[in-house]
């Protein structure tokens, strides 16, 4: 748009984790990003919540990210967090046969 003029070269919406993924890499590339979230919190579908009574906490909607540490983006962010593995990462189940 001829004219336009903002302090913001790119808007995304939704702080899921591919939201926050293309926040993140913008700003490491000098660009002025605007993060915006509907929801009190970051994290998309991604997040926990204690929904039902205090202390125990749910996944609100997925629970898993089962290739999240092969993604080399979301590895070279470095984060100091700790990470669940579950004992099969993925499966595809099929009519009458094994997985």
């Amino acid at each position: 748009m001829s004219g336009f003029d903002s302090e913001f070269d790119a808007v995304v919406v939704g702080s899921g984790p591919n939201g926050l993924m293309a926040a993140v890499t913008m700003a490491e590339a000098g660009r002025r990003v605007l993060l915006v979230e509907a929801a009190g919190v970051c994290g998309g579908g991604l997040r926990t919540e204690e929904l039902t009574l205090p202390g125990f906490r749910h996944d609100v909607c997925a629970t898993i990210l089962a290739m999240a540490l092969a993604s080399p983006a979301f590895r070279g962010l470095g984060l100091d967090v700790e990470w669940a593995h579950p004992p099969v990462p993925a499966a595809h189940p099929l009519d009458r046969r094994p997985a």
